[in-house]
């Protein structure tokens, strides 16, 4: 499988990236943008409230007809951060394709594509982790035995400046990881980088927090999950509005 190449220039035109901190703009409730919907769930999730939402069998007889996922999701294979969980979505909402350190090959890329014309997907989030196995086997160094050393190329130059970076090397080849992921997506696949210059698809990156359960969104400006003073997804109270 074929690992996704640099581009010589990444912009970010189809990102939604902010020069500042994060900040809160607008309510997260159920039915509103994709971001919305996903920072609402991951909130419920992180405070212990799933709602367990489309898992009925009315649901599952719905989705058996056809599926309209609301967001694809690129995420890392490891079984501690399944996205339907974590965003507290139920069948057919989210699109998955994982992999070790969410590094993609053709087919991953393929069905990511397939997600996107063929399902009518607009958003799509690559979802990194703390403590990421994949990553900090690269960290580490040495070699890796038969297929698991496939994964190296792809994550050893945002390892490498990760170092030169200094502090917390594994968190933050993580986050970097992430970023460039989404940004490759954004433009150097022609399929989606054509729909993102057209308005017709957002990606962002963000990084699950193993210990806490919240999704921090590294790239994108982050709706508030509630107007009621409850802890948002940075961990501080959000004020009444």
């Amino acid at each position: 499988m074929k690992l996704i190449a640099f581009c010589a220039a990444l912009t970010t035109s189809a990102l939604l990236i902010s020069n500042g901190p994060l900040t809160h703009e607008a309510s997260a409730t159920e039915g509103n943008s994709p971001l919305e919907r996903l920072v609402a769930g991951n909130q419920r999730f992180a405070q212990g409230h799933p709602t367990h939402l489309n898992e009925s069998f009315e649901r599952r007889a719905e989705v058996a007809k056809g599926q309209h996922p609301f967001a694809i999701v690129v995420g890392c294979a490891d079984s501690r951060v399944p996205p339907e969980l974590l965003f507290d979505q139920g069948l057919g909402d989210l699109f998955v394709v994982r992999s070790a350190g969410e590094v993609l090959g053709d087919a991953a890329i393929g069905s990511i594509e397939y997600a996107v014309e063929h399902l009518g997907c607009e958003f799509i989030v690559v979802l990194g982790h703390e403590r990421c196995g994949a990553v900090k086997a690269v960290v580490d160094g040495g070699d890796l035995p038969a297929h698991l050393s496939a994964f190296t190329p792809a994550i050893l130059p945002v390892v490498e400046g990760a170092k030169k970076k200094g502090g917390d090397v594994l968190d933050n080849a993580v986050r970097a990881n992430a970023s460039r992921i989404a940004r490759q997506l954004s433009e150097c696949e022609p399929v989606l980088s054509e729909y993102g210059h057209l308005g017709k698809l957002q990606i962002v990156a963000a990084r699950y927090d193993l210990d806490s359960g919240v999704v921090e969104f590294l790239d994108a400006k982050v709706p508030t999950a509630s107007r009621r003073e409850e802890p948002n997804v940075h961990g501080t109270a959000a004020p009444h509005h």
